[in-house]
């Protein structure tokens, strides 16, 4: 058995097994089931309605004006060949930015948390900053950047590489911000053990850490995935939006709403829906995985 294994394992041996409290019964003694009273009752259902104002009633809504036109509508909506360009290109942009932000964003947590330097506070701050500025502005400051007339001599306006660029610039806050809480929180005890025993920082990480970070790096991939997909004014001065090219589904549903196709454009979005859906879904499911795997 490896070092870092033993200590994974058998964090203290003073314990026996019988006496070792399972994850479950953790679970169990901190999140005890109780029945709602009346004061939880009526927050529940303010909770309920509220969320059905702003999310069930309007996603309804959409997926209903989809079917309206039935199947075959539905299908010939997303089957069209600019439709289908503009789908690839913004799932799979959004695919590959995630990608970069659960690897980076990871990192920079990290050094958030772990490290202290020069800048610190200000590294802190300037994280929330896609947060905080409007995407139009974003797209403004990119397209300065990295235009016609940029400064840096690097120019990437009206290509893929922008699309990707304003997705990454509005996406980057969300791993980092998921990741940061708990590494705050995470007892640096048995790493420390685990370096005394002879195992290297990277192996530390993987067997240590990470597993404790899944959750929180899944969860920012969902909202980064889900941010990209939709993002429409960082992109709109920068990419060009040109069919086939540079077109991403949020313009390509503009395009339908203006020429007063809300068939199509419901369309679109429901099939974005679900593929948001099924992203979320794996990206749960892979988590449940890990947690098994540890328990």
């Amino acid at each position: 058995m490896s070092v870092t294994a033993a200590v994974v394992a058998d964090p203290d041996p003073s314990l026996h097994d019988d006496q070792q409290p399972t994850k479950k019964s953790r679970r169990r003694t901190m999140n005890p089931r109780r029945k709602l009273t009346k004061t939880s009752g009526l927050g529940l259902g303010i909770a309920v309605v509220w969320f059905s104002i702003l999310v069930l009633i309007p996603l309804a809504v959409v997926v209903g004006t989809s079917a309206a036109g039935g199947l075959a509508n539905f299908i010939a909506a997303l089957a069209n060949a600019q439709t289908l360009n503009a789908i690839g290109l913004t799932v799979t942009v959004s695919l590959v930015v995630t990608a970069l932000n659960v690897v980076l964003g990871t990192i920079i947590a990290w050094v958030l948390v772990r490290d202290r330097f020069w800048g610190h506070s200000v590294l802190n701050i300037v994280i929330d900053v896609p947060f905080a500025l409007p995407t139009i502005v974003a797209g403004l400051v990119l397209l300065s950047l990295y235009g016609n007339s940029s400064p840096l001599g690097v120019n990437i306006a009206n290509t893929r590489w922008s699309v990707g660029l304003a997705i990454a610039f509005v996406t980057l806050p969300f791993v980092v911000r998921s990741v940061q809480p708990v590494l705050e929180e995470l007892e640096t005890d048995v790493e420390e053990a685990a370096t005394c025993l002879g195992a290297g920082a990277l192996v530390t990480f993987s067997r240590i850490v990470l597993p404790s970070l899944i959750p929180a790096i899944t969860s920012g991939a969902a909202l980064s995935f889900a941010r990209g997909i939709s993002e429409y004014g960082s992109m709109v001065l920068l990419s060009g939006n040109l069919p086939n090219k540079t077109e991403v589904v949020s313009v390509r549903m503009l395009t339908h709403i203006e020429n007063g196709d809300m068939a199509s454009a419901a369309a679109l979005a429901t099939g974005m829906l679900i593929i948001a859906a099924a992203v979320i879904v794996a990206l749960d499911v892979l988590r449940r995985t890990v947690d098994r795997r540890d328990s």
